[in-house]
């Protein structure tokens, strides 16, 4: 029997939308990925917890856990307690850092998993900051939290460090600091003001090409402490631009959730292979992770059009989901996992289920049945017509 349900349509009407009828994907290559792939996991709040959910955060951690395995499964590393994860907007530090920990532990239990934890200030409260030295004491106080648990880093980028800074100068002043006490090589985190706006002018400038001289020369400056760099500017020009000149061996993490996968395809140029190739860390990648992880097995298998065959056809749904206001990204990844039955409910840390109008949410659904992502159908059909139900659409 065919699967049908209303969905709203642009202009304020009703369709009956049929679903494809194509089998979800489930990967079945356990081919070894040539490219280094981060989902940024996002977390499952706990809507029975007795909280106001707009002041604190309430996390289910056998779910949140469970999510984690299942990336896992898949092949793919977990960036932990990033913004995916709500970090900053709802997910405060100290939930945070139990989240790492958590995962950390768990992911002892699955062998080759992979796990890189956001290391930040945000636990300072932004008004009270007026100085660079606090945000170099915030760094380091997450920093000897996390590698205190055998946590590898990704060194968020701090609102705080964008209110205080003066220059480019105070930029170099904090990253070497930060990056002279590591324990091992960590992931750089770049993050635009369309994510976030309180971002703007990072690096000290807000010409994009002056801020990548500034970053670049502070890499350049710790090659050996920088596994790589995570851009997200949704600027796939500017991430080539940045990748041809990194240092040999400093990978780019490709955090461009609207041009995904001909970054990671890469073009082969430059004299060492990071600067022709982009590896990932994506929050689209928690998504659309069954089909992020067969396409990276086909192109280590050598076979590029099935990797494009495969990923292109969910560049649209991660356009759609990343849109503008792209910081409420995080809503339309949570739906998704709601569909797909990887958590009971359709509720988030903060209240920002409703970030997102039913339209949006009524185009991703469409978006995810034409990418072949719905990975139960059934479950996804029924919880759609109940969400569009309370909505008043029946």
């Amino acid at each position: 029997m065919p699967l049908i349900l209303n969905l709203p349509t642009a202009n304020a009407g009703l369709e009956n939308y049929k679903l494809r009828g194509s089998a979800p994907l489930k990967p079945q290559s356990r081919t070894p990925f040539n490219r280094m792939a981060y989902s940024a996991a996002h977390v499952v709040s706990d809507p029975l917890a007795l909280v106001d959910p707009w002041l604190q955060c309430a996390v289910d951690w056998d779910a949140t856990i469970a999510y984690r395995r299942h990336l896992w499964s898949l092949g793919l590393g977990v960036a932990e307690a990033m913004d995916t994860a709500q970090r900053g907007m709802g997910l405060d530090w100290p939930t945070s850092l139990e989240l790492i920990r958590r995962a950390l532990d768990a992911a002892q239990d699955v062998p080759g998993a992979q796990v890189a934890s956001g290391c930040g200030t945000d636990h300072l409260v932004l008004d009270d900051v007026t100085r660079v030295d606090e945000v170099i004491a915030a760094y380091e106080a997450q920093m000897e939290a996390i590698e205190k648990l055998g946590g590898k880093l990704i060194i968020m980028a701090s609102r705080a460090l964008a209110r205080v800074a003066k220059s480019p100068a105070d930029y170099e002043r904090v990253y070497d600091r930060i990056l002279s006490q590591v324990k091992q090589p960590v992931v750089l985190h770049w993050l635009g003001d369309m994510f976030d706006p309180a971002l703007k002018g990072y690096w000290g400038s807000a010409d994009l090409e002056q801020a990548m001289n500034t970053a670049l020369g502070i890499i350049q400056a710790h090659p050996a402490k920088v596994d790589g760099v995570k851009i997200s500017l949704l600027d796939k020009d500017k991430e080539i631009a940045m990748r041809r000149r990194l240092p040999p061996g400093v990978r780019m993490y490709t955090g461009d959730d609207f041009n995904y996968a001909e970054l990671i395809a890469g073009d082969g140029f430059g004299p060492d292979i990071v600067h022709g190739q982009s590896d990932a860390l994506l929050g689209i990648f928690d998504a659309i992770a069954p089909a992020a992880s067969a396409a990276l097995a086909a192109l280590a298998d050598g076979e590029l059009d099935t990797f494009h065959a495969i990923l292109g056809p969910t560049v649209p749904l991660s356009r759609h989901i990343f849109m503008a206001p792209t910081r409420y990204y995080k809503t339309g990844v949570i739906f998704m996992a709601w569909l797909n039955g990887h958590q009971s409910h359709f509720s988030m840390i903060g209240g920002q289920q409703s970030t997102r109008s039913i339209q949006h949410l009524a185009e991703l659904f469409r978006l995810a049945d034409e990418a072949n992502l719905l990975e139960h159908p059934e479950l996804a059909v029924h919880r759609m017509k109940n969400w569009m139900s309370i909505h008043g659409v029946e």
